[in-house]
């Protein structure tokens, strides 16, 4: 598997702040209209344009237009992605990404 820490990052970092978290965790039910989203937060309408954008930008969620409503959704590629490259670096591996000047685990 090929890391990129660049892009996670990006992701990490965007959800490292709360109300994008909860943002996620409504979108992981399925696609919401940005009305729905606002409803449950008590921030304006440009805020959450704000926090659409970076969720949007690092490459978790996706959205649609459908008239005048902005639809939301997870991207569930990037997400699966995300899930990958955390399961790869947070489990027992046997080689250090520095692996010519560390000893393997195994030694």
């Amino acid at each position: 598997m090929i890391k990129n820490y660049e892009k996670n990052i990006k992701i990490f970092k965007a959800l490292g702040e709360i109300n994008r978290v909860k943002i996620v965790d409504m979108l992981s039910t399925g696609e919401k209209c940005a009305c729905i989203i606002l409803e449950n937060f008590h921030f304006t309408q440009p805020t959450l344009s704000h926090h659409m954008k970076v969720l949007m930008d690092c490459g978790v969620v996706k959205c649609r237009k459908e008239g005048t409503w902005m639809y939301y959704s997870l991207d569930v590629e990037s997400c699966d992605e995300l899930m990958r490259f955390l399961n790869s670096i947070l489990t027992n591996n046997q080689r250090c990404i520095c692996s010519s000047k560390c000893i393997d685990k195994n030694e």
